[in-house]
């Protein structure tokens, strides 16, 4: 620790290029368990190699910008930015296929259709039916749009005034022991809307996305503790994205 903190001061008082070179030495593991984590809910045609390139970027920018003396630990900081440049990369390899992009944008505007009709999350019974599927083709379909929805709560959500901060769905899961990262962002219709649809999501809904996206755990993971299937949580875990996004969508359009 002691050796970091002179390599730190190294780095930010004398712009020590070797200081910075050994900091991205010391901190490079956590581009390798990022992208990792990530990967293991990808098709094997995404090239891990890819999403380390992206991250190693993203660990570089946050030794640059990070602010020692705020006192935030530095790799809470820097997976945020890490896990930013790798999802980054993702949207830019469009690796998703487009048949696959149509049937989340179909699924989505069901459920913001619903929203709107019923002033709550829509049912499964009646997504189906506004679908015009089967039970059985509804969860196929979910399961298909997993990798699209697993990124879908990490992107900016849009914001009525084009000049505030953007803010991501994730953001609105409170971590009762850190500081809440909205408190500067201003924009609390956006905030009250999000943590309202997260608090109204079905408990096995709440659960899944709190695993997913703040405790890290991958799919496979989740249905161990929950003791159900991997493609199971892959299902729930869309359900609740669509959810959350087509509540997002029909409030801000009203």
């Amino acid at each position: 620790m002691a050796n970091l903190d002179v390599l730190w001061k190294e780095f930010k008082e004398a712009g020590s290029k070797v200081a910075k070179d050994k900091l991205l030495v010391e901190y490079a593991y956590l581009v390798k368990y990022i992208a990792g984590r990530i990967a293991v809910n990808l098709p094997a045609s995404v090239d891990r190699n890819d999403l380390i390139s992206s991250g190693i970027l993203g660990l570089i920018k946050s030794v640059e910008t990070f602010e020692i003396e705020r006192g935030f630990k530095f790799e809470t900081y820097a997976g945020h930015k890490i896990r930013g440049a790798i999802l980054d990369e993702l949207r830019a390899l469009d690796w998703v296929p487009r048949s696959v992009r149509q049937k989340y944008r179909d699924v989505q505007k069901a459920f913001a259709s619903l929203e709107h009709e019923l002033g709550r999350a829509p049912y499964d019974d009646e997504v189906c039916e506004k679908m015009g599927v089967s039970e059985k083709e509804y969860e196929d379909i979910l399961t298909e749009i997993t990798p699209t929805t697993i990124v879908s709560l990490e992107e900016a959500m849009p914001n009525r005034d084009a000049d505030s901060k953007e803010i991501r769905l994730i953001d609105t899961l409170e971590d009762p022991g850190s500081e809440n990262p909205l408190k500067a962002l201003g924009f609390e219709e956006l905030k009250n809307i999000l943590k309202d649809a997260i608090a109204n999501l079905p408990e096995k809904e709440r659960l899944v996305v709190a695993l997913y996206h703040y405790e890290e755990l991958t799919l496979k993971e989740i249905g161990v503790v929950l003791d159900i299937s991997e493609s199971r949580v892959s299902q729930i875990h869309s359900k609740a994205v669509l959810k959350l996004r087509g509540r997002l969508l029909q409030k801000m359009n009203s």
